[in-house]
């Protein structure tokens, strides 16, 4: 541990550090270290998309990521499990489009945008993207997979999945922003090497605490190894967490979270019958937000009386919350109450990652929900299918547990790790939306596609437009960034006609980022 310690120690300060090396290929089957070995199974498969058949290649292998100073190869440090997909008969493989993606977190396994967006099976749920069989459910080809496009690598961060750092080693070395951007920066490099792909157009998607990890992975890449990437894809993004936090004195996410309440009321019948389409909800809603509402917040307690008042009934009118309980809440009602109160009356709860979903607690008494009806059924239907599509279908022999969500084992997490809080004090807030505009500076080819659920709490849509709009982007790199929004919550391609969707949307960022 002492001497990945070092290794970040000398990337904060700016002197030359060493690198991490992955186990050198060779024809031999790779050397047993204490047990900690490269396995790897290889599958053909098939997938109609789009109207055309689509021959595959699918993989789900390990990395052994070893420390490296001066050259001499140490002890592995981590193995890194992943899942591969490359399209077969096509010509100069080399130069296909490949992307890397991975979810979120911070301690998640890569499991719902494989089985969810852009891999060649998806887990079958309604139109809506509702459960309509009983857990596990099944696994159908996926329709609307990006595998014609680009060839696919899912990638599992150490203590998620079947990734694990090695005997010996402490995992939370890993568990912070810079650590986990390092060693996924260093999988990536191995694995490009390794396939030969480093002429192939590159590409990111990251969803929530992914986009995170996308927005540093960019400046790290492009910054220690000359790898210019073309498109990053942020899925329910999170890269200035201000936005997010609430905490007492920070009052920019009450105003950022406003228009996902009044999204969440208008879908459950809360808002008045003269809000009749959702977009005119969130049209006023977002001017409310931008004009009156920040105004009262930014005069706190010398708000008049009359003016509180007036406020308080129309963020009551939209988000369905009682006067009285907006003024209960000095006017700054939050998520997790929000999801409790807004169908009280009804003994049920909404859901956080997608508020079209709704729960029973054992009462109706509490300030906050049991648990996430939304988060429930995204693991439950999600989860043991992808333990039985790895071990059976694509014939992965190890028997440890897959950690779908690594949850308390990867806290804390340091978030101040990097150069862009570096002497402000660990008190601020990460805003990683300056290393993003960093990288797009540095390269001005980077095209960067953001995709908003109207109905996610985790990662409010209004919250993602501040923060595109405050990255203060040179007017030329501006129009480098298009932003996307769907009827649907945190996991939008859950709901089918926003999965159609999804995968246009990509597809355009593949071909914009090629352009010459």
């Amino acid at each position: 541990m002492l001497r990945y310690f070092a290794f970040f120690l000398l990337l904060l300060l700016g002197l030359p550090a060493p690198h991490l090396v992955a186990q050198e290929e060779s024809d031999a089957p790779p050397p047993d270290v204490e047990g900690f070995t490269e396995l790897e199974s290889t599958r053909q498969g098939e997938v109609t998309i789009a109207g055309e058949k689509v021959r595959y290649e699918a993989k789900v292998g390990d990395l052994l990521l070893r420390s490296d100073v001066d050259g001499e190869a140490s002890e592995p440090m981590a193995r890194f499990t992943f899942v591969s997909y490359e399209r077969t008969g096509v010509e100069d493989r080399h130069l296909r489009p490949v992307t890397f993606a991975f979810n979120g977190g911070p301690g998640s396994a890569s499991v719902w945008v494989h089985l969810g967006a852009f891999g060649p099976k998806r887990a079958l749920l309604d139109d809506e993207g509702f459960p309509n069989t009983p857990p596990p459910g099944k696994l159908v080809d996926n329709e609307y997979s990006l595998l014609d496009a680009t060839d696919l690598v899912f990638i599992d961060p150490v203590s998620t999945g079947f990734s694990r750092s090695a005997p010996g080693e402490d995992a939370s070395q890993f568990h912070g922003y810079t650590n986990d951007v390092a060693s996924i920066g260093e999988f990536i490099r191995h694995w490009v090497t390794r396939n030969g792909r480093w002429a192939s157009p590159k590409f990111l998607a990251g969803e929530s605490y992914g986009t995170t990890r996308a927005a540093g992975l960019a400046e790290y890449l492009q910054g220690r190894h000359g790898m210019y990437l073309n498109g990053i894809c942020l899925i329910s993004s999170v890269i200035n967490w201000q936005t997010k936090v609430f905490n007492v004195g920070n009052d920019l996410p009450h105003l950022l979270i406003l228009p996902t309440m009044t999204a969440a009321a208008w879908y459950h019948g809360k808002l008045p019958e003269r809000f009749e389409t959702l977009e005119a909800a969130l049209a006023e809603s977002e001017e409310f937000v931008l004009g009156d509402y920040a105004t009262a917040l930014m005069q706190g307690d010398r708000l008049p009386i009359k003016e509180r008042q007036r406020i308080r009934s129309r963020i009551a009118e939209l988000t369905g919350l009682s006067e009285a309980y907006v003024g209960q809440t000095d006017l700054r009602p939050e998520i997790f109450r929000f999801t409790k109160e807004l169908l009280r009356s009804e003994a049920k709860t909404v859901g956080r990652l997608d508020a079209r979903f709704t729960g029973r607690d054992l009462d109706s008494a509490g300030e906050r929900f049991e648990y996430d009806p939304s988060s429930a059924v995204t693991t439950g239907w999600y989860v043991s299918l992808m333990n039985d599509y790895l071990r059976r279908d694509l014939g992965y022999p190890r028997e440890l547990p897959f950690r779908a969500s690594a949850g308390a084992a990867v806290r804390p997490w340091n978030y101040h790790e990097t150069g862009r809080t570096r002497g402000y004090g660990t008190n601020a807030y990460a805003n990683y939306a300056e290393t993003l505009r960093s990288a797009m500076s540095r390269n001005p080819y980077l095209k960067v596609l953001v995709m908003s659920g109207y109905y996610d709490f985790a990662t409010p849509y209004f919250a993602t437009d501040y923060t595109v709009d405050h990255m203060q982007l040179a007017p030329e790199l501006r129009k480098n960034i298009v932003v996307e929004y769907y009827e649907a919550g945190h996991m939008m391609y859950i709901r089918l006609a926003d999965l159609a969707k999804f995968r246009e949307d990509y597809l355009e960022l593949i071909r914009s980022a090629q352009e010459r």
